[in-house]
């Protein structure tokens, strides 16, 4: 959708203007942003014989905007500036300012005006200013420009060309205005004369490829805006020759064969704009890159938020440490049932690499600290990234896989008492091999074929390929979608069904009997069945959510993306040793006995010892 003028006109005057006070003074002031007439001084008297009553006039200025005119109205010869904008004239004759030849700036601006001749503007030598913006003019002919040898400044904003032929415009020019037009298609030589130009605004058209020597002879161009135009490819040396070139802003326009080799031969490049934060890693040595952050990486730091870099570090911290003590207590503590135990430490060890992962991504956020963008680029397409990545896959998968196997399992028991299926030893070691070796293979597909699945893990500064945009290989978005909408889904539905028949089956099996005892119990246990639901669906819900919807084509906030990927992804890996370990009163009494056990071979020992003691102090 194109945007409004106030929209375009913000794009344009909040590029850097450092350099410019000069331009953005006469900018404002071209478009009517003056001070007030009551104002200005009274002192300035009309040096003109002639001009219309209803304008008005100071020294060898004319001001007759708004006063309806549908002609050009007669003013003295020596008028050095006429302002007719916002009126209803539909044409100008030939030669109509023929004898203007003290004109330097002409105002046309919002009128009707259809067409212009190539006489139309005759004879006005010194003109520097002409603004011919919000009027109807669909064709520029050869020449039309060809006796303003002065023309500095050529506004044609907002008016319905819709191409620009070789020819039209004067070597002179150095800011060329072309934006909010129907312009499609620009012949290869329309820029070629133009050395001087400074500042080109070919924004909001409907531009869909530029020819490849189109800005060959633009050495002094210092501001480009090609922004909100359809391009659809943009040749590696486009702006080759474009050495002082200070402004680039390509907002809103998708660059799905972006390369460092585009940029890297803008050396006095210091502001680019682009629609994607992600595109700034490819021009590195530029100073500011807009947008300067994408929710999840910034133009400084790989983790934007002070939040998640506080985060990552407590997530990872809980995540390790919880699994790997309860790794440890089921290993220590001798249980009955050895098969669940073997599962609960493979899913703490699936967790523990989740952990691990928040780890790297913190460690890497430090590493770059400061000048991320700089590094953005190798990192994204580093081995380390796609390492990372790939451990959070397979942590996140094997987990998933893990929780259903031990669901089911628990099913079977409950639902079905009295089945001859109970899984030994050996059918449990397969199972848990199984579950390593699927997750395993579905963390390394991608890596089997680049034309396919592209940069699968790279995508972002966090290395998990969560959302999908347009320019993601087909192969990769359908992978994607079939592990976290197709796989996951089907593993959560199978979660929640099975809890909710077995809840169903304990309170049938309780309803028979109206022991105090049996009621306690059966809410303990829907407490247990409801947290343990709760918390897989805090987890992957949103997860669902934000594919199927990044699938639309929607843009999603990166913020949202980066904290479902430091917070929300791994609720499940830190929450796991506590709702199948921590929490059941089985392990609390195995711990307690340890503990006591522990604790009675210590008053041993200490007995011992002061025996030993008052023996040898007898002796």
């Amino acid at each position: 959708m194109e945007p409004t003028r106030k929209t375009v006109d913000s794009l344009s005057l909040t590029v850097d203007n450092s350099g410019w006070p000069k331009l953005f003074d006469t900018i404002q002031s071209a478009r009517g942003n003056q001070a007030s007439r009551e104002e200005e001084p009274q002192e300035y008297e009309c040096e003109l014989d002639i001009y219309p009553e209803k304008c008005e006039c100071k020294k060898k200025i004319v001001n007759c905007s708004s006063q309806e005119f549908q002609f050009v109205p007669p003013v003295s010869v020596n008028v050095t500036a006429l302002d007719l904008k916002d009126n209803k004239i539909k044409s100008l004759a030939d030669g109509a300012f023929d004898k203007y030849r003290d004109l330097e700036k002409l105002l046309l601006q919002n009128n009707r005006l259809r067409s212009i001749s190539h006489l139309t503007f005759s004879g006005l030598f010194n003109l520097k200013m002409l603004f011919l913006s919000d009027n109807r003019i669909r064709v520029l002919k050869p020449e039309v420009f060809k006796d303003l040898h002065s023309l500095e400044w050529l506004d044609l904003e907002g008016n319905q060309l819709n191409t620009i032929s070789e020819s039209v415009f004067q070597e002179c020019i150095t800011v060329l205005i072309l934006r909010r037009n129907k312009i499609s298609r620009i012949e290869q030589g329309a820029f070629t004369q133009m050395k001087k130009l400074v500042d080109l605004d070919l924004s909001v058209n409907q531009i869909v490829e530029l020819p490849p020597s189109l800005f060959s002879n633009l050495e002094d161009l210092q501001q480009l805006n090609l922004s909100f135009n359809p391009l659809k490819h943009i040749p590696h040396s486009q702006f080759d020759l474009l050495s002082n070139l200070q402004s680039l802003i390509m907002e809103d326009i998708e660059i799905p064969n972006i390369h460092n080799r585009m940029f890297s031969s803008l050396v006095n490049l210091s502001h680019i704009y682009f629609k994607k934060f992600q595109y700034c890693s490819h021009a590195p040595h530029v100073r500011s890159c807009k947008p300067n952050s994408d929710g999840i990486s910034s133009f400084e730091d790989m983790l934007a938020n002070i939040l998640l870099r506080v985060f990552v570090w407590v997530m990872a911290c809980v995540t390790c440490f919880g699994n790997l003590f309860v790794i440890c207590m089921r290993s220590f503590i001798v249980t009955e049932n050895c098969q669940h135990a073997m599962s609960i430490k493979s899913l703490c060890c699936a967790d523990c690499l989740m952990g691990f992962y928040l780890f790297c991504l913190g460690a890497y956020d430090i590493k770059f600290q400061g000048e991320y963008n700089k590094h953005a680029q190798i990192w994204m397409e580093s081995r380390e990234c796609k390492l990372v990545g790939s451990l959070a896959m397979l942590s996140s998968e094997v987990s998933v896989l893990m929780l259903t196997y031990m669901t089911l399992e628990k099913y079977l028991c409950i639902v079905f008492p009295f089945s001859h299926f109970r899984a030994g030893r050996a059918q449990t070691i397969g199972a848990l091999a199984a579950i390593w070796g699927l997750g395993f293979l579905i963390t390394v597909i991608p890596f089997f074929s680049y034309d396919t699945f592209g940069n699968f893990y790279g995508r972002n500064g966090v290395c998990f390929p969560l959302q999908s945009d347009s320019t993601e290989k087909s192969g990769a978005r359908g992978y994607s979608v079939s592990i976290f909408l197709g796989l996951n889904l089907l593993a959560f539905v199978t979660i929640v069904f099975s809890y909710s028949s077995m809840f169903y089956s304990i309170h049938k099996t309780g309803a028979q009997t109206a022991e105090r005892s049996v009621l306690s119990r059966e809410v303990t246990i829907a407490k247990r069945f409801f947290f343990i639901v709760f918390t897989d669906a805090l987890c992957w819900i949103p997860i669902f959510l934000l594919k199927a919807v990044s699938l639309t084509e929607t843009e999603i906030p990166g913020t949202i993306t980066s904290w479902v990927v430091i917070f929300i992804l791994p609720i499940n890996s830190a929450l796991n040793p506590i709702l199948y370990t921590m929490t059941t009163s089985s392990f609390q009494e195995k711990l307690k006995q340890c503990l006591q056990s522990k604790r009675h071979q210590l008053q041993d020992s200490g007995k011992s010892f002061t025996l030993v003691s008052i023996h040898t102090n007898t002796a």
